[in-house]
């Protein structure tokens, strides 16, 4: 599944809701399946500034793949790092590169969240997209 597939998928899933508030609680039970990140990641090399909440986000780099593992202190903003999770974990950088986050619209996110919470995911979109462009840098040189 490419990043546009999954954001689709994602859009799917969020036209079956009806109001915001199922919308936003669904996005949090999202955040409650984030797999355990590790305490010895949460260092300040790791932490995404301009979050209103403490966000970690670190990735590594396996067959041309980058996998990304973050958590958060707040139930939203970890609901917000499982949609990223979804769409960008586990792809090659050239592929995120290359990619538009239109889910940003689709969902609603750009309207829906306040401007705390918006920063902060353009934040970890950011980190996300910096990493990815430093690893595909790095495929053309070798």
């Amino acid at each position: 599944m490419s990043t546009e597939q999954a954001q689709a998928e994602l859009a799917d899933e969020f036209s079956m809701f009806d109001n915001w508030m199922d919308r936003y609680q669904y996005i949090i039970d999202m955040g409650k399946q984030l797999p355990e990140y590790p305490e010895a990641a949460r260092t300040p090399e790791f932490k995404i500034e301009g979050c209103q909440s403490n966000v970690w986000l670190y990735s590594t780099q396996e067959a041309g793949r980058l996998h990304f593992r973050a958590t958060s202190d707040a139930a939203i903003v970890s609901g917000l790092i499982a949609i990223l999770m979804r769409i960008y974990d586990n792809r090659e950088p050239a592929e995120i590169t290359a990619s538009e986050p239109t889910f940003l619209n689709e969902l609603g996110l750009d309207k829906h969240l306040s401007p705390t919470r918006s920063n902060g995911l353009h934040a970890m979109l950011e980190r996300i997209y910096a990493v990815a462009q430093r690893a595909d840098a790095e495929t053309v040189r070798h």
